[in-house]
């Protein structure tokens, strides 16, 4: 059945039931900011998404590129002392070369003993580095070789996939900085910072060819998409004609004749007020805006409150990084019980847990601390899944077991089941 690039027919693709089943994925955040994997780690993502902390705290160390951009960062004062005026591009060749040690198979290993059922992996981070050899040619003679040479992309998904999982790729649509430099100073920096020029086109080029040479059961675009909503929609059809039973996120808003508006300073700074004040009032974003078309909601580092109708997936680090972070401690680490308890929350929802792992850059290995948490959801999932997997939302998502102790509820088979949280 051809899909055709209208709003009616994108929105009549429903969510296969292998998504709704799976209910924990894994996501990789592995690029060459994984080399200096650095980032403060004083906050959390939370306080920038309520307005009370400034990008130059961002603790997420994928975003080390920009935050060495921004003068009095911590970023910026920790890559001066260490590497002088080392540019980042530099960081490349100490990826590639960690690439060496890489044992995809293993990885694969690792979450099928997780219980995951599907893996997402970051294939362009906002640093446009991109971990397959794509042969989209880049505009600028600079980043022509802007990639792992290796196909990581391609060796990965024949890993996960014959340890019995699906694979998944995420792209950043919304931002490239190797396209447009410009740092992102706030919130509405994060759409204000899309490229125009050659890049709607090369962003359009590298996601069909993601689909056409690796068939991602998962498509997961990030921050916005650079083309206009007819251009997308086209895309989008092409992508589930090519995958019927493929599943894309809620990070899609197309390209709109705002974006130049919101480069000017003063509508910038009134944007920006705008947006603050009303997320204090809020106590902050739970999810991103909703494009017209999608087939699972995004919160990041956050829950929803009750069972949700639609679909969605908990997206989330072990610590307050995605990418790597060599300075966190153990305090910055979810905690056991904490990690059971919010996965037995999100299933109970409707929701899948896309748990973050970020190797290293050094060597491409998973570090100890991710590596233990992925053996605790496997003891979990060993003990509760059958109250987990392939499991829907009951009519209600807490409540007390018959000896006293706090539970949540799922649904199967037509009966209800509990999963306890230990």
């Amino acid at each position: 059945m051809t899909t055709t690039p209208t709003l009616e027919s994108l929105r009549r693709h429903e969510v296969p039931a292998w998504y709704h089943d799976a209910k924990l994925g894994i996501f990789i955040h592995w690029s060459v900011s994984s080399v200096p994997a650095f980032a403060p780690r004083e906050a959390g993502i939370d306080a920038i998404f309520a307005g009370e902390s400034e990008q130059t705290d961002s603790p997420y160390t994928e975003w080390y590129w920009n935050s060495l951009k921004l003068e009095g960062s911590a970023v910026e004062r920790h890559h001066r002392e260490r590497y002088g005026d080392q540019p980042y591009e530099a960081f490349a060749d100490t990826f590639r070369k960690g690439l060496e040690q890489w044992d995809p198979e293993a990885w694969a290993r690792h979450f099928a003993d997780a219980g995951a059922r599907y893996v997402v992996l970051v294939t362009k981070h906002h640093d446009g580095f991109c971990l397959w050899p794509s042969e989209v040619p880049h505009p600028d003679p600079r980043y022509q070789d802007w990639n792992t040479g290796r196909d990581v992309v391609g060796e990965l998904a024949a890993a996960v996939r014959a340890a019995g999982l699906r694979f998944g790729v995420y792209y950043s649509g919304g931002l490239d900085w190797t396209f447009d430099d410009r740092p992102v100073r706030g919130l509405v920096d994060v759409l204000a910072g899309m490229p125009g020029g050659d890049y709607p086109d090369y962003a359009a080029a590298q996601v069909r060819e993601l689909i056409e040479r690796y068939e991602p059961d998962v498509l997961w675009n990030d921050i916005s998409w650079p083309q206009t909503q007819d251009r997308l929609f086209e895309l989008l059809a092409h992508y589930y004609d090519a995958v019927p039973e493929g599943v894309i996120n809620d990070r899609w808003l197309a390209r709109s004749w705002l974006i130049p508006l919101l480069r000017l300073g003063p509508v910038n700074w009134l944007a920006e007020s705008l947006v603050k004040r009303q997320l204090k009032k809020t106590g902050g974003m739970i999810a991103p805006p909703a494009p017209p078309v999608y087939d699972y909601r995004t919160p990041e580092y956050a829950s929803f409150p009750e069972i949700q109708k639609g679909k969605w997936e908990c997206v989330r680090g072990m610590d307050k990084s995605f990418g790597y972070n060599q300075t966190s401690e153990p305090e910055d680490f979810i905690s056991k019980a904490d990690l059971l308890h919010s996965f037995a929350d999100i299933v109970s929802k409707n929701g899948n847990l896309l748990l973050n792992v970020g190797p290293r850059g050094m060597d491409a290995q998973i570090p100890e601390p991710q590596l233990e948490r992925l053996r605790w959801l496997g003891a979990f999932l060993d003990r509760h899944g059958d109250a987990i997997y392939g499991s829907r939302p009951w009519r209600q998502a807490e409540g007390i077991s018959a000896d006293g102790a706090p539970v949540r509820y799922t649904e199967k088979d037509g009966e209800q089941r509990e999963i306890p949280l230990e």
